[in-house]
């Protein structure tokens, strides 16, 4: 690409002012690292990263506001009405990493190729001047973004030695932008990989979420998994390979695992739809067994087993709580839209109080993911129709205490009692009669049934208010049980 090509792109106003501002104190300033490959690939950069030849005492001094909280010598300059952020960084020569992710200690230099040849790659180490066009790519990074490769800068099993992280980042930037790794950067990959045993699990999880935000996810994860990292990810996930499934299956556990992503992906959902689809099926290869009396093979009970897996995965890549229990609920329920012929409303109603309401369609989306992971071209079959119908017919319907068309106030009038537990009880009471029958939602309706029910003792209406939940809860744990003892599973 030419400088005229380069004077074309928008940069952003804020952008050019700080390297001007430097420019203008005495310093260099060049644009660097993944901003110069978006704009060699016509993309409009994320995030503004400057390099100079200043240091961050004297970085600090040209700007209204900055901030510098960091041994690494990044001075964040913030910029515009808005308040974004663009870090300044002083040009830095390379460093032992004995902890095989930072350096031991930063140095700064004058000489912007020092900087340059610590990077990561060849498409990440290239210079750009906005003031003037200088473009500085001692290692032919742009040749490497038209040809779509991945390649290390220097020695790959040096650059992989100093960070493990970078191994991820050579699988997530190859998914982000449709490119190939290089052979030799492949290679050192395979040599080097348990170096991603020193990273920690937050610097994987980060990673591993740009990979699943991607385009094209499912060959990260492929990619992933022919190259080893995968153990170093989700390990549980190649327990499916080459699992078999039944006759509604066109592929084995991992790859129907990966195409439900990859749908994901294609539909631009969150990414906890993506978790969830990658994870649904997780359970599958600890509760396979042959059934002789159906002549193939079954999964009892891995959507309860799954959940549990879903929830321990998470945890050790230190996601957060609320991520963590939504991922593993959509799991957990996932197959109440294919496991019954006949669904009633009520179930429906059921279910849309276990899931959460505001989680409902994430559960129908997961539940598409699924379909086409299949192998079955139709994401909207029939049956998939009428349950969306009967969603939005059951949604209008009460699914919590909150959508009673009585209050706690109202049932202290009524009932002529204090507030407290009691209360409590008796609207659970009553959500759990509106659950099986919504006509009952009026409030002369609930007023007679609030006055039945005060007649009973607060331990006979606990009871009865917890009936559900309660009996819900020992199901699942009673199933759990059997099929742990099934199939032997621990």
């Amino acid at each position: 690409m030419n400088k005229g090509q380069f004077q074309t792109m928008i940069i952003p106003p804020e952008v050019l002012r700080t390297t001007e501002t430097l420019k203008k104190a005495g310093f260099e300033a060049f644009l660097v690292g993944g901003c110069v490959r978006d704009i060699f690939r016509s993309k409009t950069p994320k995030d503004w990263d400057v390099t100079t030849n200043a240091t961050p005492e004297q970085i600090i001094p040209l700007f209204d506001k900055t901030f510098y909280e960091n041994s690494f010598g990044t001075v964040g300059v913030v910029v515009g009405e808005t308040e974004e952020i663009i870090e300044v960084t002083p040009y830095r020569l390379e460093s032992i990493y004995s902890d095989g992710r930072h350096p031991d200690q930063v140095t700064f230099s004058k000489n912007i190729l020092d900087d340059l040849k610590r990077r990561d790659f060849t498409i990440n180490a290239i210079a750009y001047d906005p003031s003037n066009g200088q473009i500085i790519d001692p290692y032919k990074g742009q040749e490497d973004i038209v040809a779509g490769i991945i390649r290390a800068v220097g020695d790959a099993g040096e650059r992989f030695s100093e960070d493990g992280l970078r191994i991820m980042r050579a699988i997530r930037l190859a998914a982000e932008l449709g490119f190939t790794i290089n052979t030799d950067t492949e290679k050192a990959i395979l040599i080097h990989k348990n170096m991603l045993s020193k990273v920690a699990k937050e610097r994987i999880r980060d990673e591993f979420n740009k990979l699943m935000m991607s385009k094209s996810p499912m060959v990260a994860i492929v990619m992933a998994q022919r190259m080893g990292i995968l153990p170093f990810i989700i390990p549980e996930l190649e327990e499916g390979l080459h699992m078999k499934q039944n006759q509604a299956h066109a592929y084995d556990v991992f790859e129907h695992l990966v195409r439900s992503l990859q749908h994901a992906a294609d539909k631009g959902w969150a990414l906890e739809i993506r978790l969830s689809a990658l994870l649904h099926d997780i359970g599958k290869p600890k509760t396979s067994r042959f059934s002789p009396e159906k002549g193939d093979v079954t999964f009892y009970g891995h959507e309860v087993v799954g959940a549990k897996m879903t929830k321990k995965i998470l945890e050790n890549l230190k996601y957060p709580k609320k991520t963590i229990e939504l991922v593993a609920k959509l799991v957990r329920w996932h197959m109440f839209f294919s496991d019954t012929e006949q669904i009633s409303l009520s179930a429906v109603r059921r279910m849309i109080v276990n899931v959460g309401r505001e989680n409902i369609w994430d559960l129908m989306n997961l539940r598409i993911c699924d379909r086409i992971g299949t192998g079955r071209p139709k994401e909207n079959p029939y049956r998939l129709r009428k349950y969306k119908a009967m969603l939005e017919e059951a949604m209008r319907d009460p699914v919590s205490v909150g959508m009673l068309k009585v209050d706690g106030k109202t049932l202290m009038e009524t009932l002529h009692v204090e507030p407290g537990p009691r209360i409590g009880y008796i609207l659970h009471a009553l959500l759990e009669e509106v659950l099986e029958d919504p006509k009952l939602n009026t409030e002369g309706n609930l007023k007679e049934l609030a006055l039945d029910l005060n007649k009973l003792s607060d331990t006979e209406l606990k009871k009865k208010s917890e009936a559900g939940k309660q009996a819900k809860d020992e199901q699942e744990e009673t199933e759990i049980q059997l099929i742990k003892q099934k199939h032997n599973v621990k």
